[in-house]
């Protein structure tokens, strides 16, 4: 992929499944330190939360995570709208027989103090306007707790259709995944300096990337075997360079309001 601008589990699954969030049906392989700049393909239905937002003509421009049947964060840089869909269980975005679901957006809302100057608040969610169907492959992330569980150092995911580099005129068809430590602030403002804030959390700068088309799609980590969205892919080097970290809006810090809005609609 390359780099672009940019409580507990939310909801269980239904109770005939009895399924928790973050628990993929289908289990991820990870190889390391491969590059969504020069991608590895993930396994099919390994990351069952992740979605594509698409245009009507089937242009992909972000990603983003399923949290509930519900409810999809994403950024709020994408500048999703209601006339825009939300893809759900695609792998190959050039299949025509995979089981995807197509939803309609009934409410988009974005973080009050989105910020895209300074690039704070990144985080906007999509309310469906009809729920997921919860399967094998379509399934929702935990998201992290207020209180940050993960540390720097910590080797955590990232998935996504973004380009596998910074110039190139297509986004890969099959979904890319690639894993990539977690950094300080302190580390990563050594790259960024005061363009980060409290509000961010970097990783990468370890050989791998996330890039344009990437945007608002997931940031995982694991602990005790469940999946939580640490960050959202917000933005980074203009080239999706693989030695330059890559900012994530961090959740821990944004959870607070996503839990208000999802209550309250």
């Amino acid at each position: 992929m390359a780099v672009l601008w940019f409580l507990s589990c939310l909801a269980l699954f239904s109770a005939t499944q009895g399924q928790e969030c973050g628990v993929p049906a289908i289990p991820s392989v990870i190889s390391g330190y491969a590059r969504i700049v020069n991608g590895e393909e993930a396994v099919p239905g390994s990351w069952p939360w992740q979605v594509s937002l698409q245009e009507k003509s089937g242009w992909h421009f972000c990603g983003g995570s399923l949290v509930n049947e519900n409810w999809v964060v994403t950024a709020a840089h994408c500048g999703m709208t209601t006339s825009k869909v939300v893809v759900l269980g695609e792998h190959d975005r050039n299949s025509n027989v995979e089981k995807i679901q197509k939803l309609a957006v009934a409410k988009v809302f974005t973080h009050p103090d989105w910020d895209p100057v300074a690039i704070n608040n990144d985080i906007a969610l999509i309310k469906l306007a009809t729920p997921a169907e919860l399967t094998r492959t379509v399934s929702p992330v935990c998201m992290t707790e207020v209180v940050d569980l993960f540390k720097a150092g910590d080797l955590c995911v990232t998935t996504g259709w973004g380009k596998t580099r910074y110039n190139a005129l297509n986004t890969p068809s099959k979904l890319q995944q690639t894993a990539l430590p977690l950094q300080s602030n302190e580390e990563c403002k050594q790259h960024w300096g005061s363009n980060i804030s409290d509000l961010m959390i970097c990783a990468g700068a370890a050989g791998s990337s996330s890039c344009m088309g990437d945007s608002g799609g997931p940031l995982v980590c694991q602990k005790n075997g469940v999946w939580q969205l640490v960050g959202i892919v917000s933005w980074g080097s203009s080239r999706c360079s693989v030695t330059t970290p890559a900012v994530y809006a961090r959740v821990s810090k944004l959870r607070a309001w996503a839990d208000e809005i999802m209550a309250n609609n």
